[in-house]
């Protein structure tokens, strides 16, 4: 008995070190971030107290620094908006990107483009996904919560194939165990506890150093 007893308090011991270590690690993520990775988390979750209506219908917008009605948006929307705080414009980055590497998007394998549309290239997730790739930090994929670094880019593959992206913040799920993400998959921006809820197809970092 004194055995299994052993047995049970060092299972407990080594279960409550694994979880402390897990907090720290995740914690400490929080203590690395740059003042570029705060303001982007800060827009980020700023846009989950607006009312937005997921609209991805095609939208014909200004150029640059174009937008589209603030009442609508989808999961590109999110993070295009949050890096407007940083003096980044996409909308512009993504159409010279693409206009002078075009072949190595996949805008004419996905939707039969045979140029670039301002309207539209910079709000689909596989031209952010090429964007962030060349211009930024393609990062390791895992199952490691302690990975995904507080600004970090996410996306994912949703059932029916339907490529989704998101931002990774400094706020922990209730378990301490896993970063929340802002997203926006069809109720608006949230903030939600959902980083391996799908198949993750891209990790990136861009422009926070």
């Amino acid at each position: 008995m004194m055995g299994v007893w052993m047995a049970k308090s060092k299972n407990l011991v080594v279960s409550a070190l694994l979880f402390l270590l897990a907090q720290y690690c995740i914690a400490d993520i929080t203590t690395h971030q740059t003042d570029k990775a705060r303001t982007l988390i800060k827009a980020a979750i700023e846009q989950t107290r607006d009312a937005v209506t997921y609209n991805g219908t095609y939208f014909k917008i200004a150029y640059p620094m174009g937008d589209i009605p603030a009442r609508y948006g989808v999961c590109t929307d999110v993070i295009i908006r949050a890096y407007r705080n940083l003096g980044i414009d996409l909308q512009q980055l993504v159409h010279e990107d693409m206009r002078g590497n075009f072949s190595l998007y996949p805008a004419k394998k996905n939707w039969g483009q045979t140029k670039t549309d301002t309207n539209i290239d910079h709000r689909r997730v596989p031209n952010l996904q090429t964007f962030f790739a060349r211009h930024g930090k393609k990062l390791t994929i895992s199952n490691k919560a302690q990975d995904y670094q507080a600004g970090d880019l996410v996306t994912w593959m949703l059932p029916g194939n339907l490529p989704h992206i998101g931002v990774v913040t400094d706020k922990l799920s209730s378990d301490g165990l896993r970063p929340l993400i802002v997203h926006n998959i069809g109720s608006g921006p949230q903030l939600e506890d959902m980083l391996f809820d799908y198949v993750i197809s891209g990790h990136y970092r861009y422009a926070l150093f």
